[in-house]
């Protein structure tokens, strides 16, 4: 696992600068918090949606790269989160990638239908899915991060009404930074089951 982590967070931090950043002085502690919002302030500003994309696809890339290097009997194996197999662990991955910043970009529109919309974290993918099902999933939330991104563009700085119930209430442009953050949590998952099952 040590050299091909080390080596994706090497290219990580050639192409998702920001994002490695913010993720190596965030944790779920209150200091961690804390960091994590000084590290993103300064690296997000209005008119920064396509260069958070563009990192967001560099990210989007290490996935699919250790999808496809997760040996088959990895896949079904615990350890991606609370002891999810690997294919929840994705799953979910993507499904953050997907919704938070779509729910980020609604907010910038105005189509929430009332009320303060809340992110409910830790849920799994399906258990079962195979890998075509998982590349698909990652293909799904490329598009609907690149549409969100456009609907988010030139409104990064101002305050999302989405609380997450342990990081709170961040900026539009935040949460799109946000989702590489978490992105990166999983991938390291992926690279200590992908050596296991070596």
């Amino acid at each position: 696992m040590a050299d091909a982590w080390t080596d994706c967070q090497a290219r990580l931090a050639d192409r998702a600068p920001d994002v490695v950043a913010c993720w190596r002085a965030f944790d779920w502690s209150r200091s961690g918090l804390i960091a994590l919002r000084r590290e993103l302030r300064p690296r997000v500003h209005d008119g920064d949606a396509p260069r958070l994309l563009a990192q967001q696809e560099a990210c989007a890339d290490e996935l699919a790269a250790a999808l496809d290097r997760l040996p088959d009997a990895a896949l079904r194996a615990p350890g991606g989160e609370e002891d999810w197999n690997a294919a929840q662990a994705f799953a979910h991955t993507t499904a953050a990638r997907r919704f938070l910043v779509a729910w980020a970009a609604q907010d910038v529109d105005g189509e929430w239908p009332g009320g303060e919309p809340r992110v409910t974290p830790s849920i799994p993918g399906r258990p079962d899915a195979t890998r075509d099902d998982l590349r698909v999933l990652l293909d799904k939330s490329r598009a609907s991060m690149a549409r969100s991104a456009a609907t988010i563009h030139g409104h990064e700085t101002q305050r999302c009404r989405m609380t997450h119930p342990l990081v709170g209430h961040l900026r539009h442009g935040d949460w799109l930074a946000f989702v590489g953050i978490h992105d990166l949590m999983h991938l390291e998952q992926l690279h200590r089951l992908a050596a296991a099952h070596a």
